[in-house]
Parts: C-alpha cells; sequence; structure tokens
C-alpha cells in the first residue's frame, strides 16, 4: 500500500504545474456531476408509473413529493384553460433552466481538462527542448523529465475528461426524461381540466 502511494505522488509530481489546475477541474466535474444525478433522483418522478399520476391529477389531495406540488400548483384555483398553460410555462421556466445552466457549465470543464492535458504536454516538450539545447552531463535526466511531464499530464487529462464525457450524457438523457415527463403532465392535466369544463 505504502509503494503505491509513493509511486501515485512521484507519478503526480512528475507531471508538472498542470497537475494542480488539473485536480481542480476533475473535483469541480465529479462534484456538479454526482450533485444533479443525486438532484434527478431526489425528485421521485421515475418511478412512478400512469395510473398514479393520471389518479394524483383526477384527485390533487392525494398527490405526494414534488409532483404533488407541481399539481396543486397547477390546479389549485384554476378557471381557465389559459391558467392551466400558464402555470406549467411557470414549472417549466422555474425548474429546467437550473439542469441547463448546470450542464453548459459542466461541458465547459469537460472541454477544458483536455486542453489542460494539452497544455501540460507543450509544457512538457519545452523543457526536452531546453534540456536539449543546454546539452551536458544531465541531459538523458532533463529529457526523460520533460518527456515525463508531457505524458502523464495528456494523459490525467483524458482519464479526468473521458468519465465525465459518459456521467455528462446520462445527466442530458435525465434532463430530457424529466421535461418529458413535465410535458405529459401538462397533457393530463389539459384533459383533465377539458372533463371538468364539460361536466360543469
Amino acid at each position: 500500500m505504502a509503494d503505491t502511494l509513493e509511486y501515485i505522488v512521484e507519478t503526480w509530481q512528475s507531471g508538472g504545474v498542470v497537475m494542480l489546475p488539473l485536480l481542480l477541474v476533475a473535483l469541480l466535474i465529479y462534484t456538479v456531476a454526482t450533485s444533479l444525478l443525486l438532484n434527478f433522483r431526489q425528485r421521485g418522478y421515475k418511478h412512478l408509473d400512469d395510473e398514479t399520476v393520471i389518479d394524483w391529477v383526477r384527485t390533487p389531495g392525494k398527490s405526494e413529493g414534488e409532483v404533488g406540488e407541481i399539481i396543486r400548483y397547477t390546479q389549485d384555483e384554476v378557471g381557465k384553460l389559459d391558467e392551466v398553460y400558464s402555470r406549467f410555462s411557470e414549472v417549466f421556466a422555474s425548474r429546467l433552466p437550473f439542469f441547463e445552466r448546470r450542464l453548459v457549465f459542466l461541458n465547459t470543464l469537460l472541454a477544458m481538462a483536455p486542453l489542460l492535458g494539452l497544455l501540460g504536454t507543450v509544457m512538457g516538450m519545452l523543457v526536452t527542448f531546453k534540456g536539449l539545447s543546454v546539452g551536458g552531463g544531465k541531459l538523458v535526466d532533463v529529457v526523460a523529465s520533460g518527456i515525463s511531464e508531457a505524458l502523464i499530464t495528456t494523459e490525467m487529462g483524458l482519464l479526468i475528461a473521458v468519465p465525465g464525457y459518459f456521467m455528462a450524457y446520462a445527466i442530458k438523457r435525465r434532463k430530457d426524461e424529466y421535461e418529458a415527463f413535465l410535458v405529459r403532465l401538462e397533457s393530463l392535466t389539459l384533459q383533465q381540466f377539458k372533463r371538468k369544463a364539460v361536466g360543469s
């Protein structure tokens, strides 16, 4: 275990100054991605079957959780069809931009990780060329150090970004599913409102 830790520290140090910004970007990527995935999980819409949602739309008093809040908000003291549309527009405007903004931020960070790796590559190659131009007894050490820095930062940039892209894709899918659920909820509410209007 101690040997492994020592190897990681040595590898990290040989990556040069770019490794610190890479670490910061990695922490940001995985913190934002994890919080978004947990946020979707807490919303509780995925585990609801169609019959339950239809029942809640018919009798808003039975509804629970965030979905229940939306159902009650879009039906309480609503007298016209336009008001239902207006309230659902408010629901879309209050919930979806939260995810869209964070997805843009996440994608920016994901694009930044390989670019930082590339910056490390350039800096490592500069160290290599400087060593070659100076020459001297420690030429091999300087060249090896520069090449090592160049390769490690590139590798780290890709190792950070690739899993992050999969997480971003999963978040985008969940955002689309959530949006589709809200559209379905709006459709069911409008149908229910029209039935009430015909019945009265």
